[in-house]
Formats: C-alpha cells, structure tokens, sequence
C-alpha cells in the first residue's frame, strides 16, 4: 500500500461494467463505516462517480447520443483534464465543486455538488482506469466482476425504472446499452492488464450484496 501524507483522504477507485454494483459497493462501505446517515458535510467517507465528468456534447455528438449511435464507454467521452485536476484537489484535502451532469441534454447542470475533505474517497466508474495519470492517484483499486448476463439484466430494469421516475436527468437512463454487452469483457481485461502489476488490488465478487 503506498504511503499517503497525514490528514489527506485514502483514495479507492472502484471501476467494472455498467450495472455491475459499483454503486452498491461504495454504498456498502460506506454503511459499513457507519457513514450512510451521517450529514455530507461532516461524512469521513465521500463517494464520487466518474459519470459527472462526461463531456458535454456538441451538436452534432448530440444526434447521435438521441439516436443511440454515441459511444459513452470511450475513455475521450470523458473529461479526463477536469477529473485528474479535481482528484488531485481531493488528494490534496481541498474543498472540491463535483459537476453535476445532464443526461437528457448532455450537458452539465448549473447546480454542482460540494465534496469535503474526508478519510476516504470512493471514486466509482466504468474507466476510472483507464487514464493513467488518474490510475495513479489511488491507494486501492477495487473491480467489481459481475456476469454480463446479470449486468445486462439490472441495465434493463434501470432504464425501466428510471423512465418512470426523476431521476433520469442525471443518471445515464438513455444509454440503455451502455457497457452492458460482450464488448465489455475486452475493456474490463484491458483495464485489468493496465494495473495488474500493481501490489494494491482487490477484485469483488457482487452475490454477496
């Protein structure tokens, strides 16, 4: 485990497919270390995802986006400078502005959300290993394996729920394919390939949650 300065949060990067249970890992960790009920702005464990740092869309990225033909697994769909910046900040144990994302414009919300400097730093993501000037951040890497089949099971009854619910503006409820198909399994070894050689790694299995 690499050694980390006093007072500056131990940073875990939580990455696999789309529907996967990363959010449910970082939820369980946090209810774990008793954090679930505590106020945001006095939490020792914050959780971040990779979502709020996609890129807003130019017009024409937008038709393709509305008609199911914009790729939002690729690593540049990301913004990959404002992400390291921000991690870099947490790191440092500096009061961060998360944006806040739009999936129904594509876009980001005037609205951000406040991060404070905490103990720990869940940052969750289908490709929060990809770039390595971010890979290099973390303390501990976890990757959630979940079966395709389970993964693309959940997406659908996601895209259900969400479509009949408020919570689609800012989670990815019109990428109803995202992640959730063979593809995956290349860029999940890819991933796995690009950190393996690093002492501090975990993989999860996700039926116990």
């Amino acid at each position: 485990m690499s050694m980390r300065p006093r007072h500056h949060p131990f940073l875990i990067g939580v990455s696999g497919g789309t529907a996967s249970g990363k959010s449910t890992v970082c939820a369980k960790i946090m209810e774990l270390l008793g954090q679930n009920k505590v106020d945001h702005r006095q939490r020792k464990v914050a959780i971040i995802s990779q979502d709020s740092f996609y890129k807003v869309l130019t017009p024409e990225q937008k038709a393709k986006a509305l008609k199911g033909q914009y790729n939002f697994d690729h690593p540049e769909a990301f913004d990959n400078d404002l992400m390291c910046k921000t991690l870099k900040d947490i790191v440092e144990g500096k009061v961060v502005e998360v944006p806040t994302y739009d999936f129904v414009t594509h876009s980001r919300l005037k609205d951000k959300i406040t991060v404070y400097p905490a103990d720990v730093v869940l940052f969750e993501g289908i490709l929060v290993f990809y770039p390595q000037k971010v890979r290099d951040m973390f303390h501990m890497k976890l990757f959630v394996d979940t079966d395709s089949d389970v993964r693309l099971s959940r997406r659908d009854e996601e895209v259900r729920r969400c479509y009949h619910s408020k919570r689609s503006r800012q989670h990815g409820c019109h990428q109803p394919h995202r992640a959730a198909h063979p593809g995956h399994s290349e860029r999940r070894h890819l991933q796995m390939a690009a950190w393996g050689h690093q002492h501090q790694r975990t993989g999860i299995q996700t039926g116990h949650f």
